[in-house]
């Protein structure tokens, strides 16, 4: 009884997944290399999947294997908008962290070594500090569009600190040294084909 009572919460938390992603019976069979009349069986309760295909079932719905084997009990959710402005305020929180230590490390670096040079290269390392912490919270939070504004300028302003970096330690730095910028290239093209195209197909994902 109680193994027939297991397998309808797993087909009934299936059922309701396949739906919020748009899948089809089908469509959800090819992705996990079974047949759509085992995902029928599952959503049914006449069946439990095996660990592996829980596995895969979690990774796929992004969700804990737990809450597979477990009722489902829907939250409530806050407004859309009121979820936005929490989640702005945090992102701003913590870019403002990263700001903050740089003018910390501005100030005790003029009060301790006066005279070198550089300091507000400070500022300028706090622009990628900033972007790592937006990409953060734009993969946790699926914004796919910020993720790629977040991850260029983390690209460019890297190699910009690399660059400023290399002109004010050094007194004669080499005349090529521009080229360091040609890094990005790849970079910006890896970028965007991992974050627009691939995560769009399932081409890789593993089965």
């Amino acid at each position: 009884m109680e193994e027939q009572l297991l397998a309808q919460i797993i087909g009934k938390n299936i059922m309701r997944l396949r739906k919020a992603a748009n899948l089809t019976q089908l469509e959800l069979a090819e992705k996990l290399n079974y047949s759509d009349k085992s995902v029928s069986k599952w959503e049914q309760g006449n069946g439990i999947p095996d660990v592996c295909v829980l596995v895969q079932l979690s990774e796929y719905f992004n969700v804990s294997v737990d809450d597979l084997l477990h009722e489902y009990k829907e939250k409530p959710l806050l407004p859309m908008r009121t979820r936005n402005l929490r989640r702005f305020l945090i992102i701003a929180l913590s870019v403002g962290l990263c700001w903050l230590v740089a003018v910390v490390c501005f100030v005790l670096g003029g009060i301790i070594v006066p005279n070198l040079n550089g300091l507000w290269l400070a500022f300028l390392y706090a622009v990628p500090a900033s972007a790592v912490v937006v990409l953060v919270f734009s993969c946790i939070w699926g914004y796919k569009w910020v993720r790629i504004i977040s991850v260029s300028v983390l690209i460019w302003t890297t190699l910009t600190c690399i660059y400023l970096t290399v002109f004010v330690s050094v007194s004669e730095p080499h005349p090529t040294m521009w080229l360091i910028f040609l890094i990005g290239v790849p970079l910006q093209v890896l970028a965007l084909f991992f974050f627009v195209w691939w995560k769009r197909t399932s081409f890789f994902k593993i089965k």
